[in-house]
């Protein structure tokens, strides 16, 4: 029998591992209800989840009749028109619409970006105790440079800043029916606001991508205005919402564990490999949008009929004993590290090299600024959002002279003994 879950609780995100190991031992594929979405399979293992993922033509996006299998009845038009992107389109659309962003992302290359991302990242760390301490260090650091980066990247004024932020709570607020309504108004107005510059980058060109995807729709690129609506939104959200809380979760965790943030301080080389560790084991995507079974199907072993929803639940997958060694175990070390993070088949995150970026730049300014950094509440005290889906810290109150002061002792030494690091 499946154990009742909550998988918007606060002892879920506290503890993702203990909660995916009882469900795994239900089943590779168990049933539950998910908040919004209502009855739906999930995966509980890296087979099965890379088996949905990768079979576009079994486990698709859209139903028979078009619409997104995620999507209920009662939803207002503006969802689906903004739900409209490619990350909820199977073959052909998904190649038609990947393609046109990709050729957008071409001509700005991401890696060259980073030194600018540093900067960011630094101003930021600098101001991050400008109106005292302790601070939030997800309003006042993780949510503000993914959100600062991508709005260059897309060429959208500095300036309208503050109303991304607004959103970008709006949507990590998003926890049942009634917040839904509530962030129907945030979108309606993220959509005024994009059409608004799109049609200034259509009349008076412009830097950024915003303006390079109006560019490659001039040079006969198939999109219509909707799907660039709905593309511009999924830049500006998946950009930045995603991002915020792989920051902030990955600066708990080394708050908390100081032996493992001194072994990244000693070389900050080293960040590359801990972003991949902080990706698998924050997993701050924890599901995959639900998918329609169009044939009746074995799933490791499991029946589905044609008709049901299936998601893949990621974070499970990245917890999956079978493929990481004692995977409940942060290990920055880890080598190799095939998380799901970022999905597999034709829907591998788009911005999985600028998420990787953001993040390594936002872990070494921050401490590099702050050596003494440390969290001004007791680690008991740290909430996440009952956000389902998003693993997303409400609150991270950190302070700049309080290195060790609010860490659990049993927490303080990895298992692992840090004299075999390199």
């Amino acid at each position: 029998m499946t154990p009742r879950l909550d998988l918007t609780s606060e002892a879920f995100f506290r503890d993702p591992p203990k909660a995916i190991a009882a469900l795994r031992a239900s089943g590779p594929v168990v049933a539950t209800r998910f908040p919004l979405v209502g009855d739906v399979w999930i995966t509980t293992t890296h087979d099965a989840t890379a088996q949905v993922l990768k079979d576009s033509t079994i486990f698709t996006l859209r139903k028979e009749d078009g619409d997104v299998a995620g999507l209920r009845w009662w939803m207002p038009g503006l969802v689906r028109t903004i739900a409209n992107n490619m990350l909820t389109m199977d073959e052909p659309d998904h190649t038609r619409l990947r393609s046109i962003v990709d050729e957008a992302f071409r001509r700005r290359a991401i890696v060259a970006m980073e030194p600018r991302i540093r900067a960011i990242a630094d101003g930021l760390a600098d101001e991050l105790f400008a109106n005292g301490s302790p601070a939030d260090l997800v309003q006042s650091y993780a949510r503000i440079l993914p959100l600062s980066v991508i709005s260059e990247l897309l060429g959208l004024p500095m300036a309208d800043r503050p109303r991304f932020i607004a959103w970008a709570n709006a949507m990590s607020s998003l926890t049942n029916v009634v917040s839904f309504f509530r962030l129907l108004l945030a979108f309606r107005k993220m959509r005024f606001y994009l059409e608004e510059q799109l049609q200034i980058a259509r009349e008076r060109g412009g830097e950024g991508l915003i303006a390079e995807l109006v560019q490659v729709e001039r040079e006969g690129g198939e999109i219509t205005p909707d799907e660039m609506v709905s593309m511009v939104f999924l830049l500006l959200a998946a950009g930045s919402e995603t991002t915020t809380h792989l920051i902030s979760g990955s600066v708990y965790e080394l708050l908390r564990n100081p032996g493992l943030r001194d072994w990244l301080e000693e070389d900050w080389s080293r960040v590359g490999l801990a972003v991949e560790e902080f990706l698998r084991f924050v997993s701050p995507v924890q599901f995959s949008k639900p998918r329609y079974v169009r044939r009746d199907v074995e799933l490791e072993g499991v029946r589905l009929s044609k008709g049901d929803r299936v998601m893949v639940m990621l974070a499970a997958a990245n917890m999956d004993p079978a493929v990481h060694d004692q995977p409940a175990r942060l290990d920055l070390e880890r080598k190799p590290n095939r998380h799901m993070s970022f999905g597999t088949g034709i829907h591998f995150c788009l911005g999985h090299q600028l998420a990787r970026i953001e993040a390594a730049c936002a872990l070494e300014a921050l401490f590099v600024r702050w050596p003494k950094l440390g969290l001004a509440v007791d680690p008991a005290q740290v909430r996440w959002r009952r956000r389902p889906g998003l693993r997303a810290i409400a609150r991270l109150p950190v302070a700049a002279d309080g290195r060790g002061t609010h860490v659990a002792a049993a927490q303080m030494v990895p298992e692992r003994s840090l004299a075999q690091a390199d």
